[in-house]
């Protein structure tokens, strides 16, 4: 039996996170490391307190017919990014990792270019985190360097494009 590489190793914690998800339609898991220490998990669901998407029966983006990618902020859960920033300290994250998990709540289909979110984007570029690995397939990922979504600022909009 061969070991396990480490980036696997996270991923498959970060996705047994996400079976904690509240969503009805994607369980995500994150995972903040850093020096080789878990430091947070976080997944996706309602804040503390509010109706869970599972509990109330529906999705409030499908009742409103929104795409998927689309409204981010009419979505009743915090991201699983968001949790693990929440729950860690700046000090904690700075230089660390997060590794990222997403499967479909249906088909337990892996998602397919996950990114994070613009808000989440710039939550973890606050947190100090340098790069976040993302699951792919079982055993496959991608990276991303934070420093790359510093660099090319997808937020700015220039009033003389069309």
């Amino acid at each position: 039996m061969s070991r396990i590489d480490k980036e696997n190793y996270y991923l498959d914690i970060a996705q047994t996170v996400s079976e904690r998800s509240t969503c009805s339609k994607t369980h995500y898991g994150a995972l903040i490391v850093r020096n080789d220490e878990i430091v947070s998990t976080g997944y996706n669901g309602a804040p503390r307190g509010r109706a869970h998407c599972i509990d109330l029966g529906y999705c409030v983006r499908d009742r409103l017919n929104i795409s998927d990618g689309q409204r981010y902020e009419l979505c009743r859960s915090v991201h699983a990014e968001a949790n693990a920033i929440i729950s860690a300290s700046r000090s904690e994250c700075i230089g660390g990792t997060i590794y990222l998990s997403a499967q479909d709540a249906e088909t337990g289909e892996y998602v397919e270019n996950l990114r994070p979110c613009p808000a989440c984007r710039r939550m973890i570029i606050n947190a100090g985190l340098s790069k976040i690995v993302i699951r792919t397939a079982k055993d496959k990922f991608d990276i991303v360097n934070v420093q790359d979504w510093v660099f090319n600022d997808d937020s700015i909009i220039d009033p003389n494009e069309n």
